[in-house]
């Protein structure tokens, strides 16, 4: 017979990988890596957040930024009462779809 019987000990081995979940074969793999691996994983997902995080910042700044005509008259009308920058007058003109009313409103409730 060309049969090679099995040590106990191996046959153990065999029924422990086998019962064994998905996530602690994973674990063992990970395991199995070193530590050299490690440092680099780390140095790139460091990278490639610090990428993630500005296409973020760019992506709402962007779409926040509305395109609304405002008036000139609106603006100066918000410059002269509430000492805002004309830049910033602007701003809040264009948060509030270039309505004056409405923007002064909601300065004079939040401040």
């Amino acid at each position: 017979m060309s049969t090679d019987p099995k040590k106990p000990a191996e046959v153990e081995d065999e029924a422990e990988d086998t019962g064994k979940t998905a996530e602690d074969r994973a674990l063992a793999s990970l395991d199995a890596v070193g530590p050299q691996s490690d440092e680099s994983t780390k140095h790139v997902d460091h990278e490639a957040v610090s990428k993630a995080m500005k296409n973020l910042k760019l992506g709402t700044a962007a779409a926040a930024t509305k395109k609304v005509k405002v008036d000139a008259a609106d603006v100066a009308l918000l410059v002269n009462e509430l000492d805002l920058t004309k830049a910033k007058a602007t701003d809040l003109l264009k948060n509030h779809d270039g309505n004056a009313v409405s923007a002064l409103r909601a300065f004079v409730t939040v401040n």
